[in-house]
């Protein structure tokens, strides 16, 4: 049967995101945008993408430190202001799921991290690794600049771990990576996490359940006044 009867395929509704491992509002905003789309009924036409961001490119590569000394050091916070931030966004977070463990987060740079992300997404296993990172980083507490745990994470998520090895050995994906941090740049995106829809409208941060619902409304409703 002519696949003219029916008119042209739709395409998905991409939503382009770009985020940070180490990032606690990411790790929120990923599972907000998550929920919003198993709510909206053309949910299963959704497609998300994800790009890299480095929120501290300049920490030392290889190593890590606890986020709060970190932040205590670095930016000057007390421990009560820190401390009232870290049960604030917890209690966001356990409202969608999220064990938020910030005693245990560690601060590292995310380059290595990153690759991983790009391997599973070569292999389809994209959503699957973002989501296991962020729950290694904010509630397991793990080294993620450590490359045996970062093998094992991804060999957890199915995909090969001498290839995970591999990949992380040899800096693979750094075309790729460099290329995601090129486009935040050109797009003048300096926080995250920073999401597009249809290369349209975007939203920055962890916006509530219902700004997601809305945006995924509008970008079909745009979709629904285009000529085929």
């Amino acid at each position: 049967m002519s696949a003219s009867v029916f008119g042209r395929a739709a395409e998905p509704v991409t939503i382009d995101i770009w985020s940070d491992v180490v990032c606690p509002f990411c790790y929120l905003g990923h599972a907000l945008l998550s929920e919003a789309v198993d709510q909206f009924p053309h949910g299963s036409a959704v497609q998300v993408r994800y790009h890299s961001f480095q929120l501290n490119p300049a920490f030392p590569v290889g190593e890590a430190v606890l986020a709060d000394d970190y932040l205590a050091r670095n930016y000057g916070m007390p421990k009560a202001q820190i401390e009232g931030s870290h049960a604030q966004l917890a209690a966001r977070g356990a409202q969608s799921g999220l064990d938020y463990r910030f005693e245990s987060t560690q601060m590292i740079n995310t380059l290595d991290a990153h690759r991983m992300i790009h391997l599973a997404k070569a292999h389809g296993q994209e959503t699957a690794m973002v989501e296991r990172l962020f729950k290694a980083e904010f509630t397991d507490g793990l080294n993620l600049a450590d490359h045996t745990v970062l093998a094992d994470l991804a060999a957890s998520e199915g995909l090969d771990r001498a290839e995970a090895a591999k990949v992380l050995e040899t800096g693979a994906y750094e075309k790729e990576i460099r290329a995601d941090l090129a486009q935040a740049k050109q797009l003048g995106i300096s926080g995250v996490p920073f999401f597009v829809f249809d290369n349209k409208r975007a939203i920055s941060g962890a916006q509530p359940l219902e700004t997601f619902r809305k945006a995924l409304d509008v970008t079909w409703q745009d979709r629904a006044t285009q000529p085929a």
